[in-house]
């Protein structure tokens, strides 16, 4: 895994992403945290949320498409830059006092909008910042740096929501997002087979994307469980995480904490996906992926803390072999030219119903009740990870023994590099 850090480009991305992720990871549980102190309702929780995700649904297909255009460092560079000016913003208002719920919901739109053009851009980067077999550790070590920040970033923003204020966790999720454009600048990616595009409109590259998608449907049935069980357990987890936490703990840090002990979990699944490489990797990574919505039904049912961290963990240790073996697939077998508008659908139809269940959420809770609401909603997220299984080409995808051969050659370096 560590030989894709011999690479220059690759070093630089991978620290850019370190940074901004585990930022991202602060806002997350931030956002449920300080919005349920601020105002008491978890309707409002989803109404933010909704308001980060659903530009990110709606454009991301248009990030692919101009990541496939584009030069995509210049598309995350800005959106960085973007993204850190609203969280700078969003510490000022909090730290004046004069945020209110609706600054957040129009802050989170355009983060969101921002946002829908950086992922398909960085997905497409990575293969080309590393030689083509390295392309598995690339993905396990940017797999290592997300879920590393899904231990760190839970407790340090509980830490500082809680201890310090809410500006303190947007502020510093600003500063990381800095850090990342300035690596990012630096970088020199390599050629690899990128068609020109020209000629054509954006609808028509849509088009060619969507078409690719429904050639594979080990993509697309995969992509269709993970929206159902977003729907069902994770968007009401994260609206609804904290109020449960405190009606059946005690404290709302115990929702941190828990996902701290979710993203321990998903640090050793990158790990282990690193190094394994089964001979049926979508087989593989959809069954390690399974129960992980039976951890939100496990978190509803308020037992005692230590049981609970160890099923977050386990859960996470599915979700984080998964990212690598996903991740590493689409790589491999999607057409340099096409793998950002791929990934673009791959973002939009996993995120496309997570909006509504950031909106329902809290409604639903009040009406069946908070642990309720997550208690059935996990227990329907296994079912709906499960069916992914009844697809063929997920069963029976096979693993590719050597990387495939490179469209463009590399240009040759000049004397005196090294």
């Amino acid at each position: 895994m560590l030989t894709a850090l011999r690479s220059r480009d690759f070093r630089l991305l991978w620290l850019s992403q370190s940074a901004s992720t585990l930022g991202d990871g602060l806002v997350l549980v931030a956002v449920g945290l300080f919005v349920t102190r601020l105002t008491g309702h978890p309707s409002d929780v989803g109404l933010v949320l909704a308001g980060y995700s659903v530009p990110l649904v709606v454009l991301v297909l248009f990030g692919g498409v101009l990541a496939d255009r584009l030069p995509r460092q210049t598309l995350m560079v800005t959106s960085d830059a973007v993204r850190a000016c609203l969280h700078g913003l969003l510490a000022v208002l909090i730290l004046t006092g004069a945020v209110r719920v609706w600054h957040m919901v129009v802050i989170g739109v355009l983060f969101g909008t921002a946002e829908a053009f950086f992922r398909p851009a960085y997905t497409g980067l990575v293969p080309q910042t590393v030689a083509e077999a390295d392309i598995q550790g690339a993905q396990a070590l940017s797999g290592v740096s997300r879920e590393l920040a899904q231990v760190v970033s839970p407790a340090l923003s509980t830490a500082l929501v809680l201890g310090v204020g809410g500006a303190a966790a947007f502020g510093l999720d600003a500063a990381t997002f800095v850090l990342s454009a300035v690596l990012v600048l630096r970088i020199r990616p390599r050629a690899r087979g990128d068609a020109p595009v020209g000629g054509t409109t954006v609808f028509a590259e849509l088009r060619e994307g969507f078409v690719a998608l429904r050639e594979r449907a080990w993509v697309w049935v995969v992509v269709l469980s993970f929206s159902a069980s977003l729907l069902l357990a994770l968007a009401p987890f994260y609206v609804l995480g904290a109020a449960v936490s405190e009606q059946l703990y005690g404290t709302d840090a115990v929702y941190g904490l828990a996902n701290a002990a979710w993203g321990v979990g998903t640090v050793t699944g990158v790990l282990v996906g690193a190094r394994w490489r089964p001979r049926r990797p979508m087989l593989a990574a959809q069954v390690a992926s399974v129960p992980w919505p039976g951890c939100v039904a496990a978190f509803a049912l308020g037992p005692p803390l230590p049981v609970l961290y160890v099923l977050m963990a386990l859960a996470g240790l599915g979700i984080g072999v998964f990212a690598v073996w996903w991740e590493t697939a689409l790589a491999q077998r999607i057409p340099p030219h096409l793998l950002s508008r791929i990934s673009a659908w791959d973002h939009m139809g996993s995120l496309a119903l997570l909006p509504l269940g950031y909106v329902l959420s809290g409604p639903a809770a009040d009406l069946l009740g908070g642990p309720e609401v997550l208690r059935y909603g996990g227990l329907l997220g296994v079912v709906a990870m499960a069916l992914g299984l009844l697809s063929r080409d997920v069963r029976t995808l096979p693993r590719l023994e050597q990387p495939a051969p490179l469209l463009v050659p590399d240009p040759p370096l000049p004397l005196g590099t090294g």
